[in-house]
């Protein structure tokens, strides 16, 4: 599995412009789902794709408003990326998780799905480190 993944993060490396298209499978959380990528003619491989750069809350959060907000995020990503919609991947990188990969999601209209939470208030812009807490205690 990492050798496959080692070889998706290669094509996509080679450009950080350049597109890898994937189709979407199922969506976990606000800013995770799985899909199909295909790495080669004929080669599809299932990975769990995270949205770089932002986070939404968790849906086994600590407060009961932090898994309310995770519910309302994991289902406008269900708007946005429906099962079988085709998305492009940018920017791809190893995540610290086997199995899983950070990416820009494109729409098929040419919006950034991480920008689109963000601008909604369902998720908020992060660069790694520490993640801020969503209950307010």
């Amino acid at each position: 599995m990492k050798k496959i993944l080692l070889l998706l993060g290669a094509v996509c490396l080679s450009s950080s412009a350049y597109a890898v298209p994937a189709t979407v499978d199922y969506i976990f959380d606000g800013d995770t789902f799985s899909a199909g990528v295909n790495i080669a003619p004929d080669i599809v491989i299932t990975v769990r794709v995270r949205l770089i750069n932002v986070d939404t809350p968790e849906m086994n959060g600590a407060c009961a408003d932090e898994i309310r907000r995770a519910n309302i995020a994991k289902n406008r990503l269900e708007d946005l990326l429906p099962v079988g919609e085709t998305v492009d991947l940018q920017n791809v990188k190893d995540d610290k998780y086997l199995g899983r990969i950070d990416a820009n999601v494109i729409l098929p209209d040419g919006r950034d799905v991480g920008d689109v939470l963000v601008a909604e208030g369902l998720a908020r812009p992060y660069n790694g480190g520490k993640r801020k807490p969503w209950c307010k205690n």
